[in-house]
């Protein structure tokens, strides 16, 4: 049966300082294509934020987040109905911070990352400005997506004082991390997994993930442009062990129940 797939986890680019393809040389991505190679493969909307691996020395962090979450908005316009922006905030910040995420909900924005803290300049899940953030976000109905490599009991410790907010984590890591996953989506119910990155590299992920946590809370996702979108649709469509009406809900069911699509 055809699928929708909605790709839950990109970083989409306007640019070559954006585009953080890491073979860029042979495999010539371009910004005016992202819709027709992703057409291409069936995925028909995508989500994610933008970021840059490089860090230019003439900007603050809040500056270097602040000039992504407007490259997203452009995206959006430039991608239309294709793209959800996903925007940045930082601990750091905390006043401007929320005076984001209440002009992205303005703008109709309610996702929140990828984050990924090690590219911003901050690493404490659990300092008092990024809990502080986070109520904000609760409050405002927003869903929030997080790279993932931090210790385990940060991670915990996090869920547990944001229970009533919608937490995606990003790449299931090897068995260890993956596990952890699985344990901490025992302690909030808002606690979702999406596949990109390691989701599919170890055979029988997908399926623990979905047995383990049901196929409601574990979304699709490639972390394209970095990883190949076609291994991963192909990595859920053909899997022999899920249900159509599961597959169906890790394409995009979840995706545009958590984001009123």
């Amino acid at each position: 049966m055809p699928f929708e797939i909605i790709d839950f986890h990109t970083h989409p680019f306007s640019d070559d300082e954006t585009n953080i393809c890491i073979y860029q040389s042979h495999c010539r991505l371009k910004a005016d294509g992202i819709r027709d190679e992703l057409h291409a493969l069936g995925i028909s909307r995508i989500a994610g934020s933008v970021i840059q691996t490089k860090k230019s020395g003439i900007e603050s962090d809040w500056q270097r987040l602040s000039r992504w979450n407007e490259d997203a908005l452009r995206l959006r316009e430039r991608l239309g109905d294709f793209y959800i922006p996903g925007f940045h905030v930082h601990p750091g910040f905390v006043e401007a911070s929320i005076r984001e995420i209440h002009r992205m909900k303005r703008e109709g924005v309610r996702l929140i990352g990828e984050l990924v803290p090690y590219l911003s300049g901050w690493s404490d899940l659990l300092c008092e400005g990024f809990d502080a953030i986070l109520d904000e976000a609760e409050r405002c109905g927003m869903v929030l997506s997080l790279h993932t490599d931090a210790n385990a009991e940060a991670m915990d410790e996090m869920v547990r004082r944001h229970r009533g907010l919608t937490v995606v984590a990003a790449h299931p890591g090897e068995r260890p991390s993956f596990l952890s996953h699985l344990a901490r989506a025992r302690i909030s119910e808002n606690y979702y997994l999406d596949l990109s990155g390691t989701g599919l590299f170890r055979h029988g992920t997908l399926l623990t993930a979905v047995k383990e946590m049901g196929a409601n809370r574990v979304l699709f996702g490639t972390d394209y442009p970095i990883c190949a979108p076609a291994a991963y649709v192909g990595g859920v469509k053909d899997d022999p062990f899920l249900t159509d009406e599961e597959k169906a809900l890790v394409f995009a069911g979840n995706a545009k129940r958590l984001l009123a699509l």
